[in-house]
């Protein structure tokens, strides 16, 4: 399959259709190699929740079992662990921002460090695999998984760049740049997600698994210390997501996080779409990445409702409100992120309805991905 992300949910269903039936064996045996042809790419899809969890894990289940589609489950529960590791603790959100600013004024102060970034984000850094991937990832919006680990620990152990650069470089970039899921990986690389344990990249590994069209030896550092940071934030409990309450004047908002939405039946005086993408990064956002959001809502509008308003920021969000006359906003859950960020700094009335997948999963993701990976049964069970 081709680079060909067509932002709507039909679109996504015809991938997830076309790649269902390679996604027992063939993708356990091919997932690791850096070629689109051994896995779904269906990651912008999940990401904004044109497809849902569960309904791919179903599709992939129906022909192959759970069994010989365990790889590849697995897979997708990954991102339902970083969401919930991230929702468990949001502090750590907003520590890569503070962190991304302070990286931010020392390549603003720092000409050595500047050029470097500015090398590494051009894919001029003289290291071929990586300035290959550099180059894929602005030019399509997509890299394989694989490809963004040896990416990234390239970027912090042998070019030596703050980690939080590297993870704003792919936020910016990516069409399934999704907050927990980038943040998490960035920092399981580097040796912070699981303290001591860092992903790094080894010449052997990267010709093996690219059909040796890249060898990068010698020139990667295969010998580095983790990253040190402080202790991890204590995890707290997911919120209260109370009903909407009856008899209010109520709006619907859908946001890029979950266009795919699971609500109860109700009478929405107003529909609204905020998009949170250009908040991804204080820098700029790559168009083909507010491209693909916009059009991702504006498909949402069309299947759900054709009324909606699409709304860009916070003050449009109150105006909306305002005009509309409204008591209360529901709206599907929205994880930790700048879209998030949009909503608890505007102040109005939001009821986040949870869906039952996430209320399922994220409890367990207190630690590692194996307390969750235990659940999986639990969850393919209520699919």
């Amino acid at each position: 399959m081709e680079h060909d992300f067509v932002p709507t949910r039909q679109a996504g269903l015809d991938r997830l259709y076309a790649f269902a039936p390679d996604a027992g064996a063939r993708y356990a045996a091919q997932r690791n190699f850096d070629s689109p042809e051994g896995v779904s790419q269906l990651s912008p899809y999940l990401r904004h929740r044109l497809l849902t969890e569960p309904e791919v894990i179903a599709a992939v289940r129906d022909i192959h079992g759970e069994r010989d589609a365990e790889k590849f489950i697995q897979e997708v529960v990954w991102r339902s662990y970083f969401k919930g590791w991230l929702e468990l603790r949001p502090s750590v959100w907003a520590d890569y921002r503070l962190g991304l600013k302070a990286a931010r004024d020392r390549i603003a102060t720092e000409g050595g460090l500047r050029k470097g970034w500015e090398q590494a984000c051009a894919g001029a850094t003289g290291i071929d695999c990586f300035d290959h991937w550099a180059r894929q990832l602005t030019g399509t919006g997509w890299l394989h998984n694989h490809a963004r680990m040896w990416f990234a620990s390239i970027w912090i152990f042998t070019l030596r760049l703050p980690w939080e650069l590297g993870a704003d470089f792919f936020l910016r970039h990516l069409l399934d740049g999704d907050p927990a899921s980038n943040t998490c990986s960035w920092r399981w690389v580097g040796g912070l997600h699981t303290r001591g344990k860092h992903y790094v990249a080894r010449a052997e590994n990267i010709r093996r698994y690219t059909g040796g069209r890249f060898d990068p030896k010698g020139q990667l550092n295969e010998t580095p210390d983790p990253l040190d940071g402080p202790p991890l934030p204590e995890t707290r409990t997911l919120p209260d997501t109370p009903a909407p309450e009856p008899g209010l004047r109520t709006g619907l908002l859908l946001v890029e996080d979950d266009l795919t939405p699971d609500l109860p039946a109700r009478d929405f005086a107003a529909t609204a779409t905020l998009s949170g993408a250009a908040h991804r990064s204080p820098l700029k956002v790559a168009p083909g990445v507010l491209d693909f959001t916009d059009a991702a809502l504006a498909d949402a509008r069309d299947r759900l409702a054709p009324d909606a308003t699409p709304l860009l920021d916070a003050d449009a969000l109150a105006t909306w409100a305002r005009e509309n006359a409204l008591e209360q906003i529901v709206t599907p859950y929205t994880p930790t992120g700048p879209a998030r960020d949009l909503l608890e700094g505007s102040g109005l009335p939001v009821v986040p309805v949870l869906r039952d997948w996430d209320r399922a999963a994220w409890p367990h993701a207190t630690a590692g991905f194996f307390k969750v990976k235990k659940q999986i049964p639990k969850l393919l069970s209520a699919v």
